[in-house]
């Protein structure tokens, strides 16, 4: 994640990190991605099912109806897992996890060990009652999908209603305290719903956005073609500066953050430099602070049947089953060689990468684009639209 807000407004600043010796156990949860322990957050892909038809689905959901291979008892197995192996956030996702029934025990469960527990949701199923139970097991947050204004929105999500359905969910999420954001998933058949969304923090009072680059993955592979060119995707990156800039100077600051290009650090950076220079030197220790993408490093992922990827959008690489063998188990082990590689992706870089100024702050970007388009894990990934001059080559 790239923090518009934190690294642009100032919102977080290279002391902040420090003052918790970075360790991800004692930071505050906006500034764990600067943690130097790098244990994984992990996103658990609880189940396959979902009530929606998303026609940019990475996991490929099937109906809600069903059963999921990880029982409860096995869920809670894993939690323990986790726990004792200190990683610091668990996120629920799916599919759809709200229809999995025991989503509020297993998240009590994993609250009562200590993590940190959030979900990824598309809102729709979030009743009253639901958000109250989730509040009170100690759920810390919840991120709703939206992919635009009403009309856009559902014809993403395959239902009419979605929309509506997803605002209530988040008003549902508010009345019982419990911190809701968006999440935002861009292309070009919804970038310019861009202010429609920044509207939507203000007119609901949301304090968090993400957006999230295009990932070639899942139904998201049949939108390749659909993804944002680089001249666009600079503008875009312009364009959330300068919204979020706005709502800072206005007062009413809004935490907006960028997911899945690394690029857009050294891109905020360089802005700065033309912009605040003084400004920039502290940005660019907080991005070496956060090291860029860290895929099978800072982040993993576990799928509804229990396989454990380096994150949520590669799955076409597994590196065991945590109904054999811990999950702990698997991240540690330097036998399995594609995740030990990606514990340093630098030396195994080509193209432009291998040679890129920002790696140490970009971390080679994301492997799963590089596959997808050159069938290649190591090549350059094709979304990075920093230029040649700008990188230093």
């Amino acid at each position: 994640m790239i923090g518009i807000s934190k690294l642009y407004c100032g919102q977080a600043e290279s002391s902040d990190a420090l003052r918790y010796g970075r360790k991800s156990g004692d930071l505050p949860a906006h500034l764990l991605q600067f943690s130097a322990d790098k244990k994984p957050v992990v996103v658990w892909n609880m189940t396959r099912r979902c009530n929606l038809k998303c026609i940019h689905c990475y996991a490929r959901a099937l109906g809600e109806d069903g059963t999921d291979p990880l029982s409860t008892e096995q869920g809670e197995a894993l939690i323990d897992d986790l726990a004792a192996y200190g990683v610091p956030v668990l996120l629920f996702s799916g599919g759809e996890p709200l229809v999995r029934r025991d989503l509020p025990h297993l998240a009590a469960y994993a609250a009562g060990k200590g993590l940190r527990t959030v979900i990824s949701t598309n809102g729709t199923l979030l009743s009253r009652e639901k958000a109250r139970e989730l509040k009170t097991v100690g759920l810390s947050y919840v991120g709703i999908s939206l992919d635009g204004g009403r009309e856009v929105h559902d014809r993403f999500r395959g239902v009419d209603g979605a929309f509506d359905r997803a605002l209530r969910g988040i008003e549902n999420c508010q009345a019982e305290g419990l911190k809701v954001g968006l999440r935002f998933t861009v292309n070009r058949r919804n970038v310019s719903e861009v202010p429609t969304l920044f509207a939507l923090l203000l007119d609901l009072r949301i304090p968090r956005i993400c957006f999230y680059h295009l990932v070639y993955s899942g139904r998201g592979s049949d939108l390749m073609r659909e993804d944002l060119s680089h001249a666009e995707t600079r503008a875009l990156l312009d364009d959330l500066m300068d919204r979020t800039r706005a709502l800072f100077d206005q007062g009413q600051p809004k935490e907006v953050l960028t997911v899945d290009n690394h690029a857009d650090g050294p891109y905020i950076w360089l802005r700065l430099l033309r912009e605040d220079p003084e400004r920039a030197g502290d940005v660019l220790q907080l991005l070496r602070f956060n090291e860029g993408n860290s895929s099978g490093r800072g982040i993993g992922c576990i799928s509804w049947d229990g396989q454990v990827h380096a994150d949520q959008f590669w799955r076409n690489h597994t590196f065991g089953n945590i109904r054999r063998r811990p999950f702990s188990a698997i991240w540690d082990d330097p036998g399995i060689l594609l995740l030990s590689l990606l514990k340093d992706k630098r030396p195994h870089l080509r193209g432009r990468c291998a040679r890129c100024r920002f790696l140490d702050i970009c971390g080679g970007n994301f492997r799963a684009r590089a596959e997808a388009c050159h069938d290649d894990i190591w090549a350059d990934d094709p979304a990075c639209y920093l230029t040649d001059e700008e990188i230093g080559i």
